[in-house]
């Protein structure tokens, strides 16, 4: 759809994920190099993760995948992300 006075261009925040643009777009970046996409939506990386920046590649997506119950694994307590450990 081609944007109009009376139907501005519709970005849309996605949380903890890329601004998806209605397009085509121009993107011009930081140092002034212009990329470019014909697309009808464009998701535009907004964490920089992205292979293909500024273009999203789901980058951001966490990888590992969740344990639902620790009882289940291998029998190893989860890590201590907290830094303190068994400290006594």
């Amino acid at each position: 759809m081609p944007r109009t006075p009376e139907r501005p261009r519709r970005i849309t925040l996605v949380r903890n994920g890329p601004l998806l643009v209605e397009g085509p777009v121009e993107v011009v970046g930081d140092d002034g190099a212009i990329a470019a996409s014909r697309r009808f939506t464009v998701a535009i990386c907004m964490c920089r993760r992205s292979r293909s920046y500024p273009w999203c590649d789901t980058s951001h997506r966490n990888r590992s995948k969740p344990t639902s119950d620790p009882a289940e694994g291998t029998g190893c307590p989860a890590p201590d992300r907290t830094g303190e450990g068994d400290r006594k």
